[in-house]
């Protein structure tokens, strides 16, 4: 058998175990529950690497390889199958997703340990791998569906895994929630493409569709399938669920935000390119979009004090970046696939240190409450530095050139609005920049502002082996878009077309961009250190007593919770209430109650009449009789 016809597998492996692990229940004991899980997707991960080798065997026109399973939906005219693509573009996402998700299993057998419900976490997590790999394999976008939903219900089960504690099953519900409402603007994308083109199969859409789908249509459809993208990859206005995902153990916060959910949105635009090159409307609102949303969380990162918190707004703000990128088309499809790629593996990196930090300071995640921890926990240090560089987009590392890559397609597009987009995407790296440096000086540096009970220690190798090991990609990886050398553009070609054609050798403005973009993210390092290492308290107190009533704001979130709550989710208990007390209880309960008693009366009355009296019952038919005699002897008259 090739190995491309053994792809159907790197699904079913985590998902096989997933089944093994929810019928073994804590019959199968810590840490063999881990073991099992991990050992599952890095299997996955082993046959996702044969594919890379047998795609790159090939000529790249040859790249794509579609086979059917067998036919899942005959209706009519309407046939889905299910079957799975393996291309340029699936393949480095199942490798992302198998690679980064193997390292999480493994250290999460560490921060696990002794979770009384270890085995249903390791459950989880296998479903929440094998649900993403069918989005990601799917070869039409029904079946992309079934993974999108799949992976929606898993964060539910994760954020609310310790759904003991009321804020942990709060977060649950709200991400459950949000991206309800996303996933109904994707699910009319799907029906209006289906109405236009007859068909949810790739192939067939992204032939048809150009030549059937006006430009009107195009808008619709690409900004519905927008509003789902809003919602999996936590944009404006949806972007709400994902700080509260912290809830959630470390290693599902790093799953979450590296590999599996939050790319869903990116990849399913850059799967759909060509229904975003029919619109340069549906274009720019997904610049826009992205672009704002990475300013409003770097903003709001600023003022967060818990670990995760900071990383989690970091994410929303990459994540705006990598939508932007998309949705500028030409070579922002490759550049948006490339810093999703790089950010996987430092933003995994990153989550995987805040846990280290948090489980060595004794599950404590403020910062205020740390400082001085480089020389308590090594490891964690050095590989969190590498992460917190590839984040700022320094130079050598991975963030610096997949960013760049991103500021270029918008600078190079040529546009009023993608040059504006692009200043503000420098004015967002500038924060990126500043508001991890204030995270990395808090934590590491500084005196220890720990509780005396607290002995910071460096997590087991469990923990550690996963750090360095993720640190390698985070420092290498942007050699994979070095101008003229760009290898993954050039990779991604047969996917995008032009869109990942020959790079450009490196020029003047190629050169301008790149030290533009370093010197911004240098200043914004500058500024961290010199408010959160140089300043003292004091200093830093003044500051704040200057900004006035904008510190405030900012550590508040900007107050968009509160926004929320007050224009949908009070209104809503408010008219809940009306229902449930005008309509519900006098209303339809008057109607039912009420009939029912009025049926009572009238039995009651009735019942008189069966007093059990024979000459009475004898009488009433005799009436019965005669009352039936007349009625037919004056049909018979009248005739």
């Amino acid at each position: 058998m090739q190995i491309l016809d053994s792809a159907w597998l790197i699904p079913v492996i985590p998902l096989v175990s997933a089944g093994v692990l929810a019928l073994a229940g804590r019959r199968l004991k810590e840490p063999i529950a881990g073991w099992v899980a991990t050992v599952a997707v890095g299997a996955s991960f082993v046959l996702s690497f044969g594919q890379l080798i047998a795609l790159v065997g090939r000529p790249p026109e040859a790249r794509t390889f579609v086979r059917t399973l067998y036919e899942w939906i005959p209706a009519g005219g309407f046939r889905v199958p299910v079957s799975y693509r393996i291309d340029p573009l699936s393949v480095v996402m199942i490798l992302l997703i198998t690679g980064v998700g193997a390292l999480i299993h493994l250290y999460a057998i560490g921060y696990m340990k002794g979770d009384r419900d270890f085995t249903r976490f390791f459950f989880y997590l296998n479903l929440f791998v094998g649900s993403m790999l069918v989005l990601v394999l799917a070869d039409n976008y029904l079946l992309l569906f079934v993974g999108w939903e799949l992976v929606g219900a898993c964060s539910y089960l994760l954020i609310g895994f310790w759904y003991q504690s009321s804020p942990n099953a709060t977060a649950a519900k709200k991400a459950f929630v949000v991206n309800r409402v996303g996933d109904f603007g994707f699910v009319v994308g799907l029906m209006l493409i289906f109405s236009v083109v007859g068909s949810l199969d790739y192939g067939a859409v992204f032939s048809i569709a150009p030549s059937v789908m006006t430009a009107a249509m195009a808008t619709a459809v690409c900004l519905c399938l927008l509003v789902g993208a809003t919602g999996k990859s936590a944009q404006i206005p949806l972007y709400v669920w994902l700080p509260d995902a912290m809830a959630g153990p470390t290693p599902v916060s790093a799953l979450i935000h590296a590999a599996t959910m939050v790319t869903a949105g990116v990849y399913m635009i850059a799967r759909s390119f060509v229904l975003w090159d029919l619109s340069p409307t549906a274009q720019g609102i997904t610049v826009a979009i992205g672009i704002i949303t990475a300013l409003v969380a770097a903003v709001i990162a600023i003022g967060q004090f818990n670990i995760k918190k900071v990383l989690a707004y970091s994410t929303v703000s990459q994540l705006g970046y990598m939508i932007a990128g998309v949705g500028v088309g030409g070579a922002g499809y490759a550049a948006g696939i490339f810093h999703l790629l790089a950010h996987g593996f430092f933003k995994a990196l990153l989550f995987l240190c805040a846990g280290s930090v948090i489980v060595g300071m004794h599950h404590e995640e403020d910062m205020r409450k740390m400082g001085g921890l480089r020389t308590k926990m090594p490891i964690t240090f050095i590989t969190y530095t590498i992460g917190f560089l590839a984040l700022d987009g320094i130079f050598p590392f991975a963030g610096y050139f997949s960013k760049d890559g991103i500021l270029a397609a918008l600078f190079e597009h040529g546009t009023w609005w993608s040059q504006v987009a692009w200043a503000l995407g420098l004015v967002g790296a500038f924060l990126t920049a500043t508001y991890m440096a204030r995270q990395w000086f808090m934590v590491f540096f500084g005196k220890p502002r720990w509780d005396e009970d607290v002995h910071p220690h460096e997590s087991p190798w469990l923990m550690t082996v996963p750090l360095i090991v993720l640190a390698i990609p985070s420092t290498l990886f942007g050699t994979a878009g070095l101008p003229g050398f760009n290898q993954l553009h050039r990779w991604l070609e047969p996917v995008f077309g032009v869109a990942g054609g020959e790079p450009e050798l490196l020029n003047a403005t190629t050169f301008a961009l790149l030290l533009t973009s370093l010197v911004v993210a240098g200043s914004g390092l500058v500024v961290g250190w010199a408010i959160w290492y140089r300043a003292t308290a004091d200093q830093r107190a003044t500051l704040a007593g200057r900004l006035g009533g904008v510190v405030p704001f900012v550590r508040n979130k900007l107050y968009v919770d509160e926004a929320y709550a007050a224009t949908f989710e009070r209104p809503g208990y408010r008219l809940t209430a009306v229902l449930g007390d005008e309509m519900d209880q006098r209303g339809i309960d008057w109607l039912v109650m009420g009939t029912g008693a009025a049926f009572k009366r009238a039995g009651a009355w009735f019942s008189k009449g069966q007093n059990g009296l024979i000459r009475a019952y004898a009488a009433v038919m005799g009436a019965g009789a005669l009352v039936f005699v007349v009625y037919v002897l004056a049909r018979g008259v009248s005739r």
